[in-house]
């Protein structure tokens, strides 16, 4: 292609939503029977965008009945809640097939979607699983579901490398920060630099925001509070509904083992 239009290979393969559906789609032309994989070109992006489409509303549908338990009682909950979202989806995603929907798309790419904002959601996982939940008591769980305790390097690595990592290159990504230009011309004005900020921070400020709110509406000192708050609902109380073994605790304490000696785990019946 970088031969046939006389240019650089960089200015052909471009990242971006161009690389797709320009790039891929001019290579393709120029392949033997081009309509056969063409066809399968789109129909490879139609699964890729079904697949995070079924990971995005699961993770939101997930999260109403924790959130919302009282609600939820009625029959069909479910199927009504993802035809919801789905149907919300629908009707947000209908700003990228106008005619100014790639600047919007661009939008979303560059802020929803940015290793910044990644990097942040990360952090604050590993964060709330080793050090609020606590390290131990998730290696207790991995082994309960595994039958042995996975390798301590696990643990060290969720309490301090990946954390120190993902803070790292965040803060890297931050002070190197680039307004969005869309094709080397077009610079967004500010209002829309304000909106991708907006849709970053949309969920960069779920867990911060949650973790304020928890503290101010708990009662006591800060201490009692943060004791409070770190204290998990789930223990070795409720491992009889996991495992079949009934010595659960020595889980805990479990080196790998043969697969003929492993725990049977079996799903709990809600």
């Amino acid at each position: 292609m970088a031969t046939e239009q006389g240019v650089h290979i960089s200015k052909v393969a471009e990242s971006g939503p161009g690389l797709a559906f320009i790039a891929y789609l001019r290579a393709v032309t120029l392949m033997p029977v081009a309509p056969l994989w063409a066809a399968l070109l789109f129909f490879m992006l139609l699964l890729l965008g079904l697949d995070s489409q079924f990971v995005g509303v699961e993770i939101f549908i997930t999260g109403l009945p924790d959130l919302l338990p009282a609600s939820y009682y009625f029959r069909f909950q479910r199927e009504i809640s993802v035809a919801l979202c789905c149907a919300l989806c629908f009707v947000t995603d209908l700003s990228v097939v106008t005619d100014g929907g790639m600047y919007v798309f661009q939008l979303f790419d560059y802020y929803s979607a940015s290793a910044t904002t990644l990097l942040w959601q990360a952090f604050w996982e590993c964060a709330v699983i080793a050090w609020v939940y606590g390290a131990d008591r998730f290696m207790d769980d991995v082994a309960c579901m595994i039958g042995y305790r996975p390798c301590p390097w696990m643990k060290w690595c969720r309490s301090f490398f990946t954390p120190l990592v993902c803070m790292g290159v965040f803060i890297f990504n931050t002070v190197y920060y680039k307004p969005l230009v869309y094709n080397n011309t077009y610079v967004y004005p500010w209002w829309g630099e304000a909106m991708g900020w907006g849709f970053a921070l949309s969920s960069m400020l779920g867990v911060p925001l949650h973790l304020l709110g928890c503290l101010l509406r708990a009662k006591g000192t800060v201490a009692e509070r943060r004791q409070h708050l770190t204290q998990p609902v789930w223990g070795l109380h409720h491992l009889e509904y996991r495992a079949q073994d009934s010595d659960v605790r020595g889980l805990t304490t479990l080196t790998p083992v043969s697969e003929s000696s492993k725990v049977v785990v079996v799903e709990s019946v809600m």
